[in-house]
């Protein structure tokens, strides 16, 4: 037992001592409930174009697929809340997208994590994922006692609201468990669903992201969005905080500290007219190593038009 409990201590330290805010920990097992709920959501087709979360069910939702062996499933959260706001007027960027790309960041601190508990603890058998493999994050952050999934479908911590990126590191390490986190402090407020300009957030804590503007501005490859969304977009043109910004559990945010996610002074101050400005390759040149190269050029440009498009209108 007393292996287990150093080895557990010295989980903890570790994420603290990478940046990370909060770490909790699970017993690897299947996600039966999990399963049913995401089951339900791809059959009523919520998931919009998003074809790759039909893919490797099974892996979703049992860990020692992903992990031969796995014993415990950590699961890890990073604070992006911004200190600086951007300019009134201009294009909306949601907070996450500020600074460096997260994927970049936390896939070099899950390295690091492995190295040092391998350095710790022997040839352990691991794997890090975030936000890029068939890994249900918030279910695990709910079991490893992070939070509740909020009406809007977020993760909300008590102490820190949901600006939060998740990362999960599933290894055959046995390790002590938290306690899962069993409330829901949500009450009856629906500040989240009745904010939602696109009637995005339905009953059930069900997300239609065939009507969500994260998706709609990021996901969707179509060249053109729906005209049904004309008027409702609120400048949004990467993304959409709205149900997160009403949350009244974000009220507890603190900025991070991370100077990799400090915001770009692009994004902070650029107006619909440096947008529309910018070409192709000032766009890679300044957005080469953030979110925003995900929906490409095209997309942006696609994005700026819908909303000029309403203010002309």
């Amino acid at each position: 037992m007393q292996g287990i409990e150093s080895h557990t201590a010295f989980v903890k330290q570790t994420a603290a001592g990478l940046g990370f805010s909060h770490c909790g920990i699970a017993k690897a097992e299947r996600l039966d409930e999990d399963a049913r709920r995401l089951e339900t959501w791809l059959l009523k087709e919520h998931h919009a174009g998003m074809a790759y979360m039909e893919n490797h069910f099974d892996l979703r939702v049992d860990p020692t697929k992903l992990v031969p062996g796995a014993k415990s499933v950590i699961t890890l959260l990073m604070n992006y809340f911004p200190s600086a706001s951007q300019d009134a007027g201009s294009p909306k960027i949601s907070k996450y997208a500020y600074g460096k790309d997260y994927h970049d960041v936390i896939r070099e601190k899950l390295n690091q994590f492995l190295y040092l508990l391998r350095e710790k603890t022997g040839n352990i058998n691991g794997r890090g994922f975030v936000d890029s493999a068939p890994v249900l994050e918030r279910a695990w952050a709910t079991k490893t006692g992070l939070g509740w999934v909020g009406k809007n479908g977020n993760l909300i911590n008590k102490q820190n609201g949901s600006f939060f990126f998740i990362a999960t590191l599933i290894t055959d390490l046995n390790l002590i468990a938290d306690n899962p986190f069993v409330k829901d402090y949500c009450g009856t407020c629906t500040k989240c669903i009745d904010s939602c300009p696109t009637d995005a957030i339905l009953p059930g804590k069900d997300i239609d992201a065939n009507r969500c503007i994260s998706y709609l501005t990021i996901e969707l490859k179509d060249l053109m969005i729906p005209d049904e969304f004309s008027g409702k977009f609120n400048d949004w043109v990467f993304g959409c905080d709205i149900c997160q910004d009403v949350c009244p559990w974000n009220r507890f945010s603190k900025p991070q500290e991370m100077p990799e996610f400090n915001p770009k002074e692009e994004i902070l101050h650029f107006s619909f007219d440096e947008w529309n400005r910018i070409d192709e390759i000032k766009f890679r040149e300044i957005f080469k190593n953030s979110p925003i190269k995900r929906s490409k050029f095209r997309g942006i440009k696609r994005n700026l038009q819908f909303l000029a498009n309403d203010k002309s209108g």
